[in-house]
């Protein structure tokens, strides 16, 4: 049975990952990891389309692939995912799909040059010691952004797939009807499925040694819920108070990501870091006792 951290240590922990995130300069490391994400952000989106149309060779089956950007932003606010996917969407109608090129090679490497910045400070926020050779580390990274790229393609079929076969079977059984709202709640399932496999897999592999699931759910648990909180308070900043437009004018789409991934990127850290201030109260409690 898993048994979380006792509930009364976790404001503490709060305090003390608060504390931590400032020390360890968390501000510096969140601008490294939004502008690593940003880098990585197209290659990653193109390989994800060029692993689609290598798979749909495979099975001979026909994936659109702009939707696949649709799940890769769809828990961004509207505001700020609708130029990037513009200019994705730009990008798509003119890259070539096949996978085992140099571009797609390139692609996938520069992708997990994003995965790499979390690792450095999901070590940090735990204080563990990566002994990992660079191959090893390395190989992670690109395995994760694989595996990433992959569920955004299983997601993207599944939502596909699972509203046409509830049609044929309405069509087959007269008094059988497909639920009113089914295509939206998968939608909405499917894309909040992304980043909670995101945190999970960061939270757990990431660091210099595995931990076991108790120690990781309460930070994962408080990213997922500050990570909510942070889109829709930003979307309504960027909808009615700001003005990128006026400040960097063509630039003003990208910034605003930037912007939101710099965000996104502090409050990953600060989950990783509640979760070393709770190790560490664990194990000052477990001293005392012992």
């Amino acid at each position: 049975m898993m048994i979380l951290p006792p509930i009364h240590r976790w404001p503490t922990a709060l305090l003390i990952a608060a504390r931590r995130f400032n020390q360890k300069n968390g501000w510096v490391m969140s601008s490294h990891i939004a502008m690593s994400m940003m880098l990585a952000l197209f290659p990653f989106v193109l390989f994800s389309v060029a692993l689609a149309g290598t798979l749909a060779g495979l099975f001979s089956q026909n994936l659109e692939m702009e939707q696949l950007t649709d799940h890769v932003f769809g828990v961004w606010p509207a505001p700020v995912a609708k130029p990037i996917l513009a200019e994705l969407k730009a990008v798509l109608r003119t890259s070539n799909t096949q996978l085992v090129t140099l571009g797609g090679l390139l692609a996938l490497y520069f992708a997990s040059n994003g995965v790499d910045a979390v690792r450095v400070a999901m070590v940090q926020a735990y204080h563990d010691t990566d002994t990992r050779p660079f191959w090893k580390t390395r190989g992670l990274c690109i395995a994760l952004v694989i595996l990433g790229g992959a569920g955004i393609i299983l997601a993207a079929t599944v939502e596909i797939l699972v509203p046409l076969y509830m049609r044929y079977l309405a069509d087959l059984v007269p008094f059988a009807t497909v639920p009113k709202g089914l295509e939206s709640g998968l939608s909405g399932i499917f894309a909040l499925s992304l980043p909670v496999g995101a945190v999970l897999s960061f939270h757990l592999l990431l660091p210099g040694r595995m931990h076991r699931w108790q120690r990781i759910l309460p930070g994962a648990l408080l990213t997922l819920l500050l990570w909510l909180a942070a889109g829709g308070g930003f979307a309504i900043y960027v909808s009615s108070f700001a003005q990128y437009s006026a400040t960097y004018a063509g630039l003003a789409g990208a910034m605003a990501a930037m912007i939101f991934l710099y965000l996104n990127s502090a409050i990953l850290i600060i989950g990783a870091e509640f979760n070393g201030a709770l190790i560490d109260l664990a194990d000052e409690a477990n001293r005392a006792q012992g």
